[in-house]
């Protein structure tokens, strides 16, 4: 193999990775994604007491549509317009897990296993097309579509098992510590080669949500539910400000942007 041949080579895998619609998976990837999840959990609770259940899932929609149209028609990762889909996945998940439950009636215990399902056929479909779920190789629309189908299931799935294990006797804040410790396990599989960079990574983004969301309630709900009774709108408006605050930093430094290529196989 020539020279020349080995370096077009590596300017086509440069092209490829400068296309890459995800960001780095990084600390800052972490905190923003729990602080998405909970923003998104009050916000969703208070867009549904000020315009009720059926406004809101309808607004909710409309802007979980612009924001992914937004994503999906961007040439690569831009901070700004990946975390905005972020979080309006993360509060149109919510609301669709609290649209079964509230105006349907659906029990968690349903709701919870039914979203686990949806999670397990999007990622049969997705592997079955694509031959990996690496994150690191959202480099087509197909492959891009599938990541945003699971993401948008791990943020129902994820509000629905955190509900879960609120009611049935946790509480939100033992609910918040139950999920701190959960988080931790697939980093520490995967340090002791126990479990791949990608379950691990997929592991941990499932219970990012309920993480976040947990803490998120136990701010917001009052006193007589176990929580600070701090309020949605504070609860909202205080995390989003952190996340703005993230996301203007990452705008500027490209921290999240890996700048030379690695091998995608078996990593996240």
């Amino acid at each position: 193999m020539s020279t020349e041949h080995l370096a077009r080579r590596r300017r086509a895998t440069l092209a490829t990775h400068v296309a890459s619609k995800v960001p780095e998976v990084t600390v800052y990837f972490w905190v923003i994604k729990v602080l998405t999840t909970g923003m998104g959990e009050t916000a969703s609770d208070f867009l549904a007491q000020k315009l009720g259940p059926v406004p809101a899932v309808g607004l909710g929609g409309v802007a979980l549509a612009a924001s992914l149209a937004l994503q999906l028609t961007a040439r690569r990762y831009v901070a700004w317009i990946y975390w905005t889909a972020i979080v309006m996945v993360s509060v149109f998940g919510t609301m669709a897990a609290d649209v079964l439950h509230v105006g349907l009636g659906v029990p968690y215990t349903v709701s919870t296993p039914f979203f686990m399902l949806a999670l397990a056929v999007v990622f049969g479909l997705w592997y079955a097309s694509e031959r990996t779920l690496s994150i690191h190789s959202i480099h087509t629309r197909r492959r891009e579509l599938f990541y945003w189908a699971t993401v948008l299931a791990t943020f129902a799935l994820g509000t629905a098992a955190g509900d879960l294990s609120a009611t049935v006797g946790l509480g939100y804040l033992g609910s918040a510590v139950l999920y701190a410790v959960a988080i931790a396990v697939p980093a520490v599989l995967y340090r002791r080669n126990a479990l791949n960079a990608v379950a691990a990574f997929w592991s941990a983004y499932v219970i990012t949500r309920p993480l976040g969301a947990s803490v998120a309630d136990w701010m917001a709900l009052g006193h007589a539910r176990g929580g600070l009774g701090l309020g949605p709108a504070p609860v909202t408006l205080s995390w989003t400000v952190v996340i703005v605050g993230f996301v203007a930093y990452l705008a500027v430094s490209r921290d999240d942007v890996r700048d030379t290529p690695r091998p995608t196989s078996g990593a996240v």
